[in-house]
């Protein structure tokens, strides 16, 4: 019996001592929080609790001019470091920053962006030949590199050549200096392996995205640089019928029209000129712009 009686006085000490130790665990694990919870299917990233994102490692190395590692800027990428209030233009005109929006006369200019294309800027030639109107072409170095013939057959025709940027780039103007002076010397120089004489005496900012430093840049390089009077939208395809309009009603003395001949469906800009001419030839004398440029 006495046996017995230690035996079940141990067992009591013994579960008694669990549970006291049970109890500070739990204790113990309550004061201690618990790691936020990451929604289903993702990771922690060290680090991003902080604030700091994890590098691409698919993401080309970084470079000092922002450029890419073979040397070029990818299209739609500002170069780090520009800066739009950097400069001021040289001569100031009437569009934004300092760009040209009028000819300063009362002659009316058509102009012409985005080619050459073997597709419409034929047709445009034509139309233009046909009623004895000389324009603006405001062409895109790559599409001058690919198509001389074209180029060569804008400037037989007597019409004046503006720079229009390497690419279309809108964002050339963010970019640096030395950028934007590279790719429109690039482009002059595409423009010139077709027509080795003629003058490129004009510079037109893509998507009419100006700052000061293209505008400088371009007036540097003898360029006066390019906007308009009147954008009827052709370049988002509104059909002949809304380009007339658009065109007839704010043509005014002086007015800068701008029209596109490449960059996607043009048939409705051709056949709207085909109608526009007659009516604008009866209302104002329309010339292309002098090759001395506004400077």
């Amino acid at each position: 019996m006495r046996t017995r009686s230690t035996g079940g006085t141990i067992g009591v000490v013994t579960l008694v001592l669990a549970a006291l130790l049970g109890s500070a665990y739990a204790l113990g694990r309550s004061m201690t929080p618990d790691p936020p919870r990451q929604p289903l299917g993702t990771t922690q990233i060290a680090g991003a609790q902080y604030g700091e994102q994890p590098a691409d490692p698919a993401a080309p190395p970084a470079t000092t001019d922002g450029t890419s590692p073979d040397g070029t800027t990818p299209a739609g990428s500002p170069t780090a470091g520009a800066d739009p209030d950097a400069a001021q233009p040289a001569s100031g005109g009437d569009g934004p920053f300092g760009s040209h929006a009028s000819t300063g006369t009362g002659e009316v200019a058509l102009t012409f962006d985005d080619g050459p294309d073997p597709t419409y800027t034929p047709q445009v030639l034509e139309v233009l030949r046909t009623y004895g109107v000389k324009a603006t072409f405001c062409v895109v170095g790559e599409n001058a590199q690919d198509h001389p013939d074209l180029i060569r057959a804008i400037v037989a025709d007597g019409h004046t050549l503006c720079n229009h940027s390497w690419q279309h780039d809108v964002l050339l103007g963010k970019r640096s200096t030395a950028l934007i002076r590279a790719d429109l010397l690039r482009t002059n120089a595409a423009i010139h392996a077709a027509v080795p004489d003629a003058p490129v005496s004009y510079f037109r900012q893509p998507g009419g995205a100006w700052t000061y430093p293209v505008v400088s840049v371009a007036e540097g390089l003898g360029m006066t640089p390019l906007h308009w009077t009147v954008d009827p939208n052709d370049w988002q395809v509104p059909g002949a019928a809304k380009i007339i309009a658009a065109v007839s009603r704010d043509t005014g003395p002086g007015a800068i029209v701008l029209m596109h001949d490449a960059g996607g469906d043009r048939q409705g800009t051709v056949d709207a000129l085909r109608r526009l001419l007659p009516d604008l030839t009866g209302r104002f004398h329309l010339e292309a712009l002098p090759t001395s440029g506004a400077n």
